[in-house]
């Protein structure tokens, strides 16, 4: 293998791979970026076997040929180079990758390719278009709320489901469920359903930064895998196995108080409640306070630390129905209020042991349910 590439190039791809090798792994070449020319472009892959993120960089290619290049080494050694081109070139039979550029020359001790496991190679047929932007928007609404124990694998990830042109992401964790609806441009022939690890999404969302680009999704039959294909990164994942909760039986239906509040005022708030509620066990105290017919309404929402302090801010806010004193965990609310985009939020609340519903609103496309805290 004899090739040439900018730095730059080459350091954006890695960089978009890298997060999916697996240091601690049994399998050395799992540490490894897989190196390979593929039809007049430069291929990097890396996988840890759950999620393989594979990225394709413009390059000049004198010999075809592959090898797997240990991955922290070939980062750390890339970034450091000129931002000028770059020169690799295989033994192949030492297995030895000569790094030239400028006044520096290295050589990166490798293993085989064939010892790489193999990615699969994605009929695209069928494909379900999602536009990069909104995707983005609706990973970064629902992964959230995914589950980081690994107890409960199923909740680790999130729901996805394309029935018609309608897609509906869910994931909870036990303590809140955030659920969003989007609209395909072009309804697919068959409905789907799958749980998609949140961390992959996440790396897809991190890696799709051109928001007019289209993602292509496919689940191929009988595999467990989802792939996402954009025009230079493709992304595979394993599926979750499993069962997961009927989150509709979640979703309160009824509500007593309904208040509406900016979503930057209370956002503010919660910020400031967090510096004296993570102290202890996060816990932040929403008084929603009702007043007289044309009077506006206010929730102060407090908090307090045994060693710190604490801290109350009055927020504004229009109320219909009964006024309610309610406990959340105040990170949950800080998290699902920055991911949503209108300038006003509703909460509905019925009862302080009765979990609360924040939307935004004049959107019914997104909902985030969560679950109260003990007052204490």
């Amino acid at each position: 293998m004899k090739v040439t590439v900018l730095q730059e190039h080459l350091a954006h791809g890695l960089g978009i791979v890298s997060r999916a090798v697996s240091p601690r792994s049994t399998l050395p070449v799992l540490a490894n970026v897989l190196v390979a020319t593929d039809e007049g472009r430069l291929r990097l892959s890396a996988t840890n076997l759950d999620l393989g993120i594979t990225c394709w960089i413009g390059a000049k290619i004198e010999e075809e040929g592959s090898t797997t290049v240990p991955a922290r080494t070939f980062v750390d050694l890339v970034a450091t180079l000129p931002a000028e081109q770059v020169n690799l070139n295989l033994n192949a039979q030492t297995q030895t990758l000569n790094v030239r550029a400028g006044s520096s020359n290295t050589e990166i001790k490798c293993i085989d390719a064939a010892e790489f496991p193999p990615l699969p190679v994605p009929d695209m047929e069928g494909a379900v278009l999602l536009n990069v932007a909104d995707f983005k928007d609706m990973i970064a609404q629902v992964a959230m709320a995914a589950s980081i124990d690994e107890a409960r694998p199923v909740l680790m990830g999130v729901l996805m489901t394309v029935e018609g042109e309608t897609l509906t992401m869910a994931a909870a964790d036990g303590f809140r469920l955030s659920v969003r609806k989007g609209t395909l441009s072009q309804p697919p022939t068959q409905s789907l359903t799958a749980i998609i690890p949140a961390r992959a999404l996440n790396e897809l969302a991190r890696v799709a930064t051109d928001g007019n680009e289209m993602i292509s999704m496919v689940m191929p039959k009988g595999r467990g895998q989802v792939i996402f294909r954009m025009k230079e990164v493709e992304v595979v994942s394993q599926l979750i196995d499993g069962t997961f909760p009927d989150f509709q039986q979640i979703i309160p239906r009824s509500y007593k108080s309904r208040t509406i509040l900016s979503t930057q005022a209370l956002l503010k708030a919660c910020k400031q409640a967090e510096i004296f509620a993570r102290e202890g066990s996060n816990v932040a105290r929403l008084d929603i306070k009702t007043s007289g017919d044309m009077e506006p309404g206010a929730v102060e929402i407090s908090a307090t630390s045994e060693e710190t302090g604490s801290n109350e801010t009055v927020v504004a806010a229009t109320i219909e129905g009964t006024g309610l004193l309610i406990a959340f965990n105040v990170k949950y609310l800080r998290e699902v209020l920055e991911v949503i985009k209108t300038p006003n939020v509703v909460l509905e609340t019925s009862a302080q042991n009765a979990p609360g519903v924040i939307k935004p609103v004049g959107d019914d496309n997104f909902l985030h349910v969560i679950m109260p805290m003990h007052l204490g």
